[in-house]
C-alpha cells in the first residue's frame, strides 16, 4: 500500500472465476502423471484416522514434517509477498506505462478485492473437491498471472494479471488449513501449534521482505521481473504439492468425516446437498465488496450514492444464501458457530489497526520525518522482526485466549506510544515504537489462526480459513480509506496521532471482546469435531 490514498480499480471478477477452472483442467493431466509415478502423498494416500500410519506422537510429528509443510509454506507466502512486493515497483510501472500514482494504486486495490473474494471461494472449493487439487490449481493460476504480468503490453492487462494473481494466491492458505485438518484426523492428533505458527511466520516474513525484494527486482531486472518471479515460485509449490501432499479423498466435500461414518456433527449438514459451487452467491459477494470498496477508498470525498447499491446487493446476497441448498456463505452455519464469527470479527479489527499503523507509519516516516524510502524500510525492520519473533512464541503456547489478550493490550499500548511521536522524535524512539507494535502482529495472527482451526466445522475448515483472511483484507481496505481521510494530501503529525487514537480505541474494544468471549476459555473452544477439535483451547 502507498499511504492508503489509492483509487479503486477494476474488479475483473469474470476473469478471476475462470482462472481456477482453467487451471483445474490442466491439473488433471499433471495429477495423472504424478499418479503414474506413484507419488500420491508422503508415502501413502490420506485416509481415515489411524490408517496408513502411526497415530502416536512420533507418527504425528512425522505426518507434519518437512515434505508436507514445504509446499504449504511456499504456497502460503505467495499472497502476502505479492501484496507488499508491488509497493516499491509502482514508480517504475508508472513510468513504463505513463500513468500516475492514482492509477498504479489500482494494482493494489484489485489484488486485495480478488483476494477477499477468492479466499472463501477457494476455501469452499477445497472443502468440496479436495484441498490438494485446489492448492495445485491455485499454483497453476499464479503461474498464468506471472506470465500475463511479465508480458503485459498495456496497463489494463497488468491490472488483470493482479486480479488473477489475487485469486490464484488465495487458494493456498485455506487449502493448507484443510490439508492440516485432514492429516490430523488421519493420525488421530491435532496439528501441533508450531505447525500452524509456521504458516503465520511464512506470511509475516514474506510480507516483511516483499518491499525489499520488489525494489531489488525492479532496479536490477525491471518491473516485469516483479511479476515473472511468481512463475518459478509457483512451479516449485506445484511440484511439491503433486509429489508430497496427501491425495484427496474420493468423497471430498461430501459432508462426511474421515471415517466416512456419516455427516460431521456441527457441520453445515448441507455441504453435499448440491453439486453447485453457488456461482451467483460468489458474484453477489464480489459485487457487494466492490461497491463497498469504492466507497471506503474515497472517504475524504464520500460517494454517498454507492451506499444504495451496496445495501441492495447485500440484501440480495443474504436472501440468496438463505435460499440456496449449498450456499457460498452458509449463514445458518455461521449462526450456529458464533465463536467462529467472533474470531473473524476480532481478526478483522486487529488487522484494521495493524494496517493503519503499518502503512500510515511508513508514509509518515518519509513525508513528515524526512526519511528516504530505503531508510524508512530500515526503521520498520524492528516491527517486522518483533512480529516474526512473536509469531514463533505464539505458536509455542498451548492456549488461545492469553496470546489474544496480550495482542489486544499491545495494540492499545503501542498505539498510545504513537500518540507521543513527533516529526523531530529521535531515531531510538521510532525503533522502539515500531518494535512494540510488532508484538500484536505476531500474536494476533497465530492466535486467531489457531482459534479458526479449533472452532471451524470439521468439513468446513477451508471455508472458515478463507473467511478469516477475507476479514483481514477488509481491514486492509478500510485502513486504506482511513489513512487517505486522515492524511489528506500529505502525512503529518496530527494525522498520525488520529490514526493512533483510533488504534487505542479499537485495541481496548478488542480487549473487551477477547475477555468476554467464553469460547476462548479452557475446554470451551472446539466446535469442530475430530482430531482438530479443541486444539489450543484455554489460557
Amino acid at each position: 500500500m502507498t499511504g492508503g490514498r489509492s483509487g479503486a480499480g477494476p474488479t475483473g471478477t469474470d476473469g478471476a472465476e475462470a482462472a481456477p477452472a482453467a487451471a483445474a483442467s490442466a491439473l488433471v493431466a499433471l495429477e495423472a502423471a504424478a499418479a503414474t509415478a506413484g507419488r500420491t502423498g508422503p508415502g501413502r494416500p490420506a485416509g481415515p484416522s489411524g490408517s496408513g500410519g502411526p497415530s502416536g506422537s512420533g507418527g504425528s510429528d512425522r505426518a507434519f514434517g518437512a515434505r508436507l509443510m514445504a509446499p504449504l509454506l511456499l504456497g502460503s507466502l505467495l499472497n502476502p509477498i505479492n501484496s507488499t512486493m508491488i509497493a516499491t515497483a509502482l514508480v517504475a510501472i508508472g513510468q513504463d506505462f505513463h500513468v500516475g500514482a492514482a492509477d498504479t494504486a489500482w494494482l493494489i486495490s484489485a489484488m486485495y478485492l480478488s483476494s477477499a473474494v477468492g479466499q472463501p471461494s477457494m476455501g469452499r472449493l477445497a472443502d468440496r473437491v479436495g484441498p490438494r487439487r485446489v492448492f495445485a490449481a491455485g499454483a497453476l493460476t499464479v503461474c498464468a498471472a506471472g506470465l500475463i504480468g511479465a508480458l503485459a503490453p498495456t496497463f489494463g492487462l497488468l491490472i488483470v494479471s493482479r486480479v488473477v494473481l489475487g485469486t490464484g494466491t488465495a487458494a493456498a492458505y485455506p487449502a493448507a488449513m484443510a490439508i492440516l485438518r485432514a492429516e490430523s484426523r488421519r493420525v488421530g492428533r491435532p496439528a501441533p501449534r508450531y505447525v500452524l505458527g509456521r504458516l503465520s511466520l511464512a506470511a509475516l516474513g514474506s510480507a516483511a521482505i516483499g518491499p525489499t525484494l520488489g525494489g531489488l527486482l525492479a532496479a536490477t531486472a525491471g518491473r516485469r521481473a516483479v511479476f515473472a518471479v511468481n512463475i518459478p515460485l509457483a512451479l516449485l509449490a506445484l511440484l511439491g504439492a503433486l509429489a508430497w501432499l496427501p491425495a484427496d479423498r474420493k468423497n471430498a466435500g461430501a459432508g462426511r468425516s474421515g471415517s466416512d461414518s456419516g455427516p460431521v456433527p456441527g457441520s453445515s449438514g448441507r455441504a453435499g446437498a448440491s453439486g453447485s459451487l453457488d456461482p451467483l452467491g460468489i458474484a453477489l459477494f464480489a459485487a457487494t465488496l466492490t461497491c463497498a470498496m469504492f466507497f471506503v477508498l474515497r472517504l475524504e470525498d464520500p460517494q454517498w450514492p454507492l451506499l444504495a447499491p451496496t445495501g441492495v446487493l447485500a440484501g440480495v446476497l443474504v436472501w440468496w444464501q438463505l435460499r440456496h441448498p449449498a450456499p457460498f456463505l452458509d449463514l445458518r452455519m455461521l449462526a450456529r458457530h458464533g465463536a467462529l464469527v467472533r474470531t473473524c470479527l476480532r481478526h478483522g479489527l486487529a488487522y484494521l489497526v495493524i494496517y493503519c499503523v503499518l502503512y500510515g507509519f511508513s508514509q509518515w516516516l518519509e513525508e513528515a520525518h524526512g526519511f528516504s524510502s530505503f531508510h524508512a524500510g530500515l526503521v520498520m525492520l524492528p516491527m517486522s522482526g518483533a512480529a516474526a519473533f512473536c509469531s514463533i512464541a505464539g505458536a509455542r503456547t498451548k492456549g488461545i485466549r492469553a496470546p489474544l489478550t496480550v495482542a489486544a493490550v499491545c495494540l492499545a499500548v503501542g498505539s498510545a506510544v504513537f500518540l507521543l511521536l513527533q516529526g523531530t522524535s529521535p531515531l531510538v524512539a521510532l525503533l522502539c515504537a515500531g518494535a512494540l507494535f510488532g508484538i500484536p502482529q505476531g500474536l494476533a495472527s497465530t492466535g486467531n489462526q489457531a482459534a479458526v482451526y479449533a472452532q471451524a466445522p470439521a468439513d468446513g475448515v477451508g471455508s472458515a480459513a478463507g473467511l478469516q483472511r477475507t476479514a483481514q483484507y477488509l481491514g486492509a481496505i478500510t485502513s486504506s480509506g482511513l489513512i487517505g481521510l486522515l492524511y489528506g494530501e500529505r502525512a503529518s503529525d496530527s494525522g498520525l496521532h488520529a490514526i493512533a487514537l483510533i488504534g487505542v480505541v479499537l485495541g481496548l474494544l478488542l480487549l473487551a471482546l477477547t475477555l468476554a468471549d467464553r469460547s476462548l476459555r479452557t475446554g470451551a473452544t472446539g466446535t469442530g469435531t475430530g482430531a482438530g477439535a479443541g486444539a489450543g483451547a484455554g489460557d
